[in-house]
């Protein structure tokens, strides 16, 4: 990837900015990630007044760690059921020839 296809962006989280270089491919997608972010801390601010931002990031950031994990283990999930499946035929046309 060229250094023209890189652009220079500042991301708010939690009120803070950050300088980022990013694909330009990738800037929608980190900006509506910080939108999310964002929201998410507003959420929890507005539930739990006695925490701080460090807490809320740390709420969020688990939250969607989660996510993540869960949709790993279904793709884990379906890859097997998948396998499954493709030994089950093999199993049905060995026992079609065999009987």
């Amino acid at each position: 990837m060229e250094a023209s296809d890189k652009l220079s962006i500042k991301v708010n989280i939690a009120e803070r900015f950050y300088p980022l270089k990013v694909d330009k491919l990738d800037e929608e997608k980190i900006r509506k990630a910080a939108k999310e972010i964002n929201e998410k801390i507003v959420l929890y601010k507005k539930r739990y007044t006695d925490k701080d931002d460090q807490d809320f990031l740390a709420m969020v950031a688990l939250q969607f760690a989660t996510k993540v994990v869960e949709k790993d283990m279904s793709t884990d999930t379906s890859l097997l059921m998948a396998n499954l499946e493709s030994l089950d035929n093999e199993l049905k046309e060995y026992l079609d020839i065999v009987l």
